[in-house]
């Protein structure tokens, strides 16, 4: 229990506490954490320079003991009514603070690891072919994104232009894509780097990743078909990749911890979670367009878990760096309201969409705006949030 009011249902209770960076009239971008409808000041609460420095980046750094340190004293401070009087003049509402990007993101890799989702688009994108590669039972497949396109939800999300090629063109085209998509997706953040040369094993990720985040990879279908073999997506991904303001600590996920589907094929010993407490997630996530809900894609039906993509992510030396964001790739249910991008959803074009008014969309029209949502269970019993990543679709430029 605490003694602040909070809004019945609220997805930001005690057990929560998801770090951020906001501003307001009169102050620098700074450390904060959700509260209810407030946002409370960790600059001003705890005196400490770490949560001035306009990103979490720093405080990450410290590692978990220092995480856990601040967990609990922030736990003290909202549950104990002594502390009212030093902790209250430093909640602002959030309806009066501007929210940034939480992260300086360092490295940013997306993985595809949902395999109705992997399924399904191996049957567009590849047709007459088995929809999944022979590898992808064995490893987490993942590209290698452009951090410094990663910005915080509410961003515009501009049109791409670029080169797409239809089946039946003798060559191709260049403009505005005609396939724009969304990818609903969960992000993990690294807090703490790893030496070059030195993988990090499964049961790692906790020492390592601070916490949790929603994704969407805005997605232009056109140019990522005609552009991605032999070396998978480049401009059709590189545009703009939207992330919550909120990340949800690893820890206020415990509750939420199941195991992840069953493996088909015998694992190498790196990724073979058997013999470790696995880390599947149930996640519930919500797509909107346009304010109706749309797809309710379930996290905990993803094949390959946070700590899988970990290990392998470093298995070959490759060094974390604090800032580093990994992301689980389109989250999507084998049933058709669990399916966390357009081009599944409207089957590629096949059957698209039908909303309210008789308004149809196969992929997103300018004007159109995208919210994901997310909650799982949290550890008092009720359903913690995610927050949210939101997006507006604007015309393309002129080059």
């Amino acid at each position: 229990m605490s003694w602040l009011d909070l809004p019945p249902g609220t997805g930001f209770g005690v057990d929560n506490l998801p770090y951020g960076v906001f501003s307001a009239p009169g102050t620098a971008r700074r450390t904060g954490v959700a509260v209810g409808d407030a946002v409370l000041d960790l600059a001003a609460a705890t005196g400490d320079d770490v949560h001035t420095t306009g990103s979490l980046n720093a405080f990450m750094a410290r590692g978990p003991r220092a995480w856990a340190a601040l967990r609990a004293q922030l736990t003290g401070w909202l549950t104990d009514p002594a502390h009212r009087g030093r902790v209250e003049p430093h909640l602002r509402p959030l309806s009066e603070v501007v929210l940034h990007l939480p992260v300086e993101v360092a490295d940013y890799v997306d993985f595809y690891s949902s395999r109705h989702h992997a399924e399904e688009l191996g049957r567009v994108l590849r047709p007459g072919t088995p929809p999944l590669t022979p590898n992808w039972l064995h490893l987490p497949i993942g590209y290698h994104g452009r951090a410094g396109t990663v910005a915080v939800s509410g961003t515009p999300v501009v049109r791409p232009s670029g080169q797409r090629k239809a089946p039946a063109d003798d060559a191709p085209t260049f403009g505005p894509t005609q396939r724009l998509d969304v990818e609903a997706e969960v992000g993990f953040v690294v807090g703490v780097g790893s030496d070059l040369g030195t993988p990090v094993p499964l049961t790692g990720l906790a020492e390592h990743v601070f916490g949790v985040c929603l994704v969407n990879d805005w997605s232009a279908r056109d140019l990522q078909a005609w552009e991605y073999v032999p070396l998978g997506p480049f401009l059709g991904k590189s545009f703009l990749t939207s992330v919550s303001p909120w990340v949800v600590p690893l820890v206020a996920l415990e509750a939420a911890r199941v195991p992840p589907p069953a493996r088909e094929v015998p694992l190498l010993p790196y990724l073979d979670d058997t013999l470790t407490e696995p880390w599947g997630l149930d996640i519930t996530l919500e797509v909107r367009l346009d304010g109706e809900l749309v797809s309710r894609p379930p996290f905990a039906s993803t094949y390959w878990t946070a700590a899988q993509q970990l290990a392998h992510l470093t298995v070959n030396g490759a060094a974390l760096r604090t800032g580093d964001l990994f992301a689980s790739g389109t989250v999507s249910g084998p049933e058709d309201g669990q399916r966390g991008s357009l081009v599944e959803l409207s089957r590629a074009g096949e059957r698209p969409l039908v909303l309210p008014g008789g308004r149809t969309r196969s992929f997103l029209e300018d004007g159109d705006e995208v919210r994901i949502t997310a909650t799982a269970p949290g550890t008092g019993g009720g359903r913690i949030s995610l927050g949210e990543v939101t997006g507006r679709v604007e015309a393309a430029r002129a080059s």
